[in-house]
Order: structure tokens, then C-alpha cells, then sequence
């Protein structure tokens, strides 16, 4: 009987108790969830925000790329006009009454001022002109033919240079001094030393001719990427080697690595995810130029594998002196380091997160 009034009594107590806990429990749900959606809200303010200021970023960017092609387009139209020599002018001499009919049906018998005028009215329109060498063919077409080639090549070559430079620099700065530091530093400083028109015919000579486990000429099948890449990616892959182990070894010994490392975690992931991703800021912000350069500078690479390439039709439009083409791949190649180079400052906001933070 005893205890079954203490049950009672136990229950009628934790009855009031509940009613008088209720109303403050109750209370205090209502405040964590509003609390909750004014983070959500601010949350979702803040990365509405930085998404704004990245889209006026690029905007602000694509806005100071039109100048800067204008003054490449105009600059070229010029200076490939004030050469000797003409798109007509060739070993075997053409009649002056065919080389006049030539001149006057693509408009170069006018005036230089209304050559250029005509020709940034048809640039702001996107038509590059026609071809002088294809008759039939505009150089928007042969562009479009062509660029794709070019910017594979550069695609793999980019890939091949990040693959072997990162973590060639990440493994010297581990243990610096040592013998694998030395080995990768030295074949680094090699790499440097060695231009494309040496290792491409070197490579072609082991891997092509002694080997034969690749093609020396061709862009058919998948193996026909390897050689070029490899000889356009590791002129890139060494400076990148050396520039991934001077800045490991500068942020090896910064407060945030130790405090990753007070905090118990292991130094496999200290030094590949806290100290790698700091360490790739100036790697990164070497990458953009060297990525336009990778696609604009395979004109020895295109022409000694036989790559019909952006590169070796710019080549022979020089050669043949044909001022739409040759203006239409400088734009070309221009807009292409403008825009890598865009693509470097977004990777850099990313990581760097205070880059992309909103100054006050």
C-alpha cells in the first residue's frame, strides 16, 4: 500500500513538473527554430551575396577583355599590312590583271582606313573574313575546324603537367635534402633546360622509332596523344615541380599546420589536404598564362608530329601572308589567355576563401 502511494505520489509530482516545465520547453523549441531559419536565412543571403559579387567580378572581366582584343585586332591588321609582299604574291607569278581582280573582289584595293573600318564591323558580327589560300572557305570555318585539335592537345598537355609537376614538388618538399628531393630536383631543373624542339625529336627517337610502342606523325587513335603531350606538358611540369616544392616548404611550418597537427590528425592529411591546398595558390596563379601558352605555343610541337592543328595552320598563313588568317588566330589565341587566365582567379577564390570574401 506504501508503495502505491509513493508510485502515485512520484507520478502526480512529475505531472506538475511537466506542466510547469512545459510552457518554457515549448518557449525554448520556438526560439531554436527561429534562431534556425534567421541562420538559414543569413546563410542563404551570404551565398546569394558572394554569388552576386562573382558575377560582377566576371562581368567586370569580360567587359576589360574587349578592349585589350580590340587593340590585338588592330594592332595585328596593321602590322601584317606593313610587310612586304601580299596574300597574292607567290613563287609563280600571277598575271597583274588576275592579281587586280583578286585584289578588288576581297577589298584590298581600298584604302587602309576603309579596310579597317569593314573589318571591325565584320569582327563585332563574329565573321573573321574569308580565306585568301581556300577559296570557298571563311576563317571561322577553318578556326572552328582546326581549334579543337589545338586545345586537346593543350588539355592533355595541361593534364600531363599537373599530374607529374604537383606531386613531384609535394614528395621533394617532404623530405628536403634527401635523395628523392635531389633525384626530382634535378630532373626539375633539367626539364627547365631542355626546349620542346629537343625532347619532342628525342621522345619521337626512343618511344616512336626504338620502341614503337607510339606513332611519330599522326592524330587518329588514342596513342597518337601520348608523345605530344608528353613533350608540351613536361616544359610545363618542371617549373611547376620547382614552384609546388618552394611553396610546400614554405607553409610546412605555418600555425595552421600545427594546430592540424595538435588536433590529432595524421600527417598524411596535414601536409596532402592543409598545407597542399595553401601550397597551390602560386601554382595555380602560374597555371593560367602557362595553360594559354600550352594552347597557343604547340606550333613546333603541331608541325613535328603532324598534328593538324590551330598552331600549324597559323604556321602557313604567315607563310602565305593571309591577313584574315593570321588576325583571326592571334584573336583566337588571345581570347584564350584571357579567358584561362579568368579561370586561374576563380580557382584562386576558391581556394582561398578569403579572396572571395566581400571587403567591408
Amino acid at each position: 500500500m506504501e508503495v502505491r502511494n509513493r508510485k502515485t505520489e512520484i507520478e502526480t509530482t512529475d505531472r506538475h513538473e511537466w506542466a510547469r516545465i512545459k510552457p518554457k520547453l515549448r518557449l525554448r523549441l520556438v526560439q531554436l527554430f527561429r534562431i534556425s531559419l534567421l541562420a538559414f536565412a543569413a546563410e542563404r543571403q551570404s551565398i546569394a551575396h558572394l554569388f552576386l559579387q562573382m558575377c560582377r567580378f566576371i562581368f567586370r572581366r569580360v567587359l576589360g577583355m574587349l578592349p585589350v582584343l580590340w587593340i590585338i585586332a588592330t594592332v595585328v591588321f596593321f602590322l601584317v599590312r606593313f610587310v612586304p609582299g601580299g596574300p597574292f604574291d607567290q613563287e609563280k607569278t600571277l598575271p597583274e590583271a588576275v592579281k587586280a581582280r583578286l585584289n578588288a573582289h576581297y577589298g584590298l584595293d581600298q584604302p587602309l582606313v576603309i579596310q579597317y573600318g569593314r573589318y571591325l564591323a565584320n569582327l563585332a558580327q563574329g565573321d573573321l573574313g574569308p580565306s585568301y589560300k581556300y577559296p570557298g572557305w571563311t576563317v571561322n570555318e577553318l578556326v572552328a575546324q582546326r581549334a579543337p585539335v589545338s586545345l586537346e592537345l593543350g588539355f592533355w598537355a595541361l593534364l600531363t603537367a599537373v599530374a607529374i609537376g604537383i606531386p613531384a614538388g609535394a614528395f621533394a618538399a617532404a623530405r628536403p635534402g634527401s635523395r628523392l628531393d635531389r633525384v626530382l630536383t634535378g630532373g626539375a631543373t633539367l626539364g627547365i633546360c631542355v626546349p620542346v624542339f629537343v625532347l619532342g625529336p628525342l621522345l619521337i627517337l626512343v618511344f616512336a622509332l626504338w620502341l614503337q610502342w607510339f606513332h611519330a606523325l599522326g592524330w587518329e587513335s588514342a596513342g597518337d596523344r601520348v608523345l605530344p603531350a608528353l613533350a608540351l606538358g613536361l616544359a610545363v611540369a618542371a617549373p611547376v615541380a620547382r614552384l609546388t616544392r618552394s611553396s610546400m616548404l614554405e607553409v610546412r611550418n605555418q600555425d595552421y599546420m600545427r594546430t592540424a597537427r595538435a588536433k590529432g590528425l595524421s600527417e598524411l592529411r596535414v601536409y596532402f589536404v592543409h598545407g597542399l591546398r595553401n601550397a597551390l595558390v602560386p601554382v595555380v596563379t602560374y597555371l593560367g598564362p602557362a595553360a594559354a601558352g600550352l594552347v597557343s605555343g604547340s606550333f613546333v610541337i603541331e608541325a613535328m608530329f603532324g598534328i593538324p592543328g590551330l598552331g600549324k595552320l597559323f604556321v602557313s598563313s604567315a607563310f602565305n601572308r593571309e591577313y584574315a588568317m593570321i588576325c583571326g588566330t592571334v584573336l583566337f589565341y588571345a581570347a584564350a589567355l584571357l579567358l584561362l587566365n579568368l579561370i586561374a582567379d576563380i580557382a584562386l577564390a576558391w581556394l582561398q576563401p578569403r579572396l572571395r570574401t566581400p571587403k567591408a
